[in-house]
């Protein structure tokens, strides 16, 4: 009785509290928010929702290729979204694409979120010569746009494994890949919050207690540094996904066998002047719609820990 009484109070004061309210007062934030929450859901729930599995070879039929939507002349509705030139299900192919696509905006963001956050924290708490050496690269890194530092580690790590190891390891590849190429953006705002908290009261009477400086940061200067955070990594989550995207179109991505929502644009663009749009159409809406539903949904955590705005 006493968790499920703590589990009612916790979400009335949730639906009663700012953040609620906040999220209610945009028709735009709650569309982008049951979007990105549809898309999460049947993303995760693919292999219960999905007509076929377009990772399993068994389960393609060349007889099928370029089927066109179900609405279309010679349409079926055994394909509701049409085929591809494998005979695949665009329907289930989109579905396990998302999922794909997810797992590695997630993974990467989470990677450059924890190397950020953590190398922000250390050069804006210490300052000094750490401080100069950790700006320095990230100035460094700035000066090259991220899908060309993606490029680099990926075309590193493809020269460094066996040729028949590079699709095991493919994903693993492209969430360090997109990880290291984002968490400049990370680490110049913790810096910057950590260089103002280190000098307030608080701080200050941690160290004269003797806290040491690793316990200082992780209790007193990391959770003032949530907020923005938070905010980066939604909006970064967006960015991810896109680069993603972009590079598996350019051929360095996951593989065709198991096709993310840049591969199945990569593989229907040989088709769209052929008569076959439906291949690259819906797989390019799928990407569109999520990255544009993620990108409201971080203006709007943006402007709410704004306190200029509030």
């Amino acid at each position: 009785m006493e968790v499920t009484e703590r589990i009612r109070d916790s979400l009335h004061r949730f639906f009663d509290g700012d953040f609620w309210y906040s999220f209610t007062q945009s028709k735009i934030t709650m569309i982008s928010g049951g979007v990105t929450a549809v898309m999460l859901l049947a993303a995760f729930f693919a292999p219960l929702i999905s007509l076929q599995n377009p990772f399993d070879p068994a389960a393609l039929n060349l007889m099928d290729a370029f089927t066109p939507p179900v609405w279309a002349e010679n349409g079926s509705w055994a394909f509701p979204l049409g085929t591809d030139n494998q005979g695949r299900d665009l329907y289930s192919a989109i579905l396990y694409g998302s999922r794909l696509s997810l797992f590695i905006g997630f993974a990467s963001v989470s990677l450059a979120m924890i190397l950020g956050v953590t190398l922000g924290l250390v050069a804006g708490y210490l300052g000094g010569i750490v401080d100069v050496v950790i700006m320095r690269v990230a100035d460094v890194q700035l000066s090259f746009p991220a899908i060309l530092i993606a490029l680099l580690i990926d075309g590193v790590a493809r020269a460094l494994l066996p040729n028949n190891r590079h699709e095991d390891v493919v994903v693993y590849v492209l969430v360090l890949a997109i990880g290291l190429s984002q968490w400049v953006n990370f680490a110049r705002t913790v810096r910057g919050i950590s260089m103002v908290e280190r000098n307030k009261e608080y701080v200050l009477a941690a160290r004269l207690i003797g806290i040491s400086r690793p316990l200082i940061m992780l209790r007193h200067i990391l959770p003032n540094t949530m907020g923005p955070v938070l905010v980066i990594a939604t909006i970064s989550m967006g960015v991810a996904i896109l680069l993603e995207a972009t590079l598996s179109f350019l051929g360095v991505g996951v593989p065709p066998t198991e096709p993310s929502l840049g591969t199945l644009i990569r593989i229907g663009q040989d088709f769209l002047f052929s008569g076959e749009w439906w291949i690259v159409i819906f797989p390019g809406a799928a990407l569109v719609i999520l990255v544009l539903s993620v990108n409201l949904l971080g203006d709007w955590l943006r402007d709410y820990f704004n306190p200029k705005l509030r």
